[in-house]
């Protein structure tokens, strides 16, 4: 399967590898290492009714990790095979359009968005919806593959071929993510944002591929030139500039987010 072939970036393929949503070793491996990535950076929750929505929550391999924080965890995705798994690791799933969630404004105290902006025609839609479900204060936590030629060539060319790495055609280098246009995106939807690369453990790798390890540990990189994670806030409306809030129309400066 080449690069600009219609058939990648196909959503059939992941009802064909719905068996290995919770295989450590399996398709979808290295989605096991984001999820316990993106844990990092969630909260706990502030009390017993606190919501995290799980955009393309797949398999629903946030759901250990939502548990452990005290979070009611709901997750939405169109694809059905999917959502059955995940329902079966006690997500409340949600079949629906990440861009049409069926829940109300300000509901969420954390929403991630993680391995979707990179799979959407419309990937500022998506960060849309997220600040539409957060109240002021939540928690974004989203994670994307850049649009950047080393991106095409690290995260499709070379990653597709290796233990762990996303399954063959799994992904489109042509909706990868302009991160300078996500920033301008999130700041116009009152979201604080900052960015930063990633990248797994290559200790970790190797004792995973060992079979010592279940899940690799993901590091950060100074440059977000190829897989990126996205951290952030909602911002009070009625905050004022001084209280950890940025002046309007002023973004909180983000890290290097330009192939530098």
């Amino acid at each position: 399967m080449r690069i600009g072939d219609p058939r990648r970036n196909d959503p059939a393929q992941y009802d064909e590898l719905a068996d290995q949503w919770w295989e450590a070793s399996g398709g979808f491996a290295m989605l096991h290492w984001l999820a316990a990535s993106r844990a990092e950076h969630v909260p706990p929750a502030p009390g017993p009714d606190a919501l995290l929505v799980d955009l393309a929550c797949g398999g629903g391999l946030m759901a250990p990790h939502a548990a452990r924080l005290g979070y009611r965890h709901v997750g939405v995705d169109l694809n059905a095979a999917g959502l059955a798994v995940a329902a079966a690791h006690g997500v409340r799933a949600v079949r629906g359009s990440v861009t049409a969630v069926p829940l109300r404004d300000g509901c969420a105290d954390v929403v991630l968005a993680g391995e979707i902006l990179e799979h959407v025609p419309d990937d500022e839609a998506v960060l849309a919806e997220a600040a539409r479900l957060l109240r002021p204060g939540g928690t974004l936590v989203i994670d994307a593959i850049a649009d950047t030629r080393l991106a095409g060539l690290v995260a499709v060319r070379v990653a597709e071929r290796l233990p762990g790495g996303p399954p063959p055609g799994i992904h489109d280098p042509a909706l990868f993510v302009d991160r300078r246009r996500l920033l301008a995106a999130a700041d116009r939807l009152g979201l604080d944002l900052r960015l930063v690369g990633l990248r797994p453990s290559l200790r970790d790798v190797v004792a995973w591929r060992r079979g010592r390890r279940d899940v690799v540990r993901m590091r950060t990189l100074s440059t977000t030139a190829v897989l990126f994670a996205g951290y952030g806030r909602k911002r009070d409306p009625v905050s004022a500039p001084g209280d950890g809030a940025p002046p309007e129309g002023r973004a909180a400066a983000p890290a290097r987010t330009v192939g530098e």
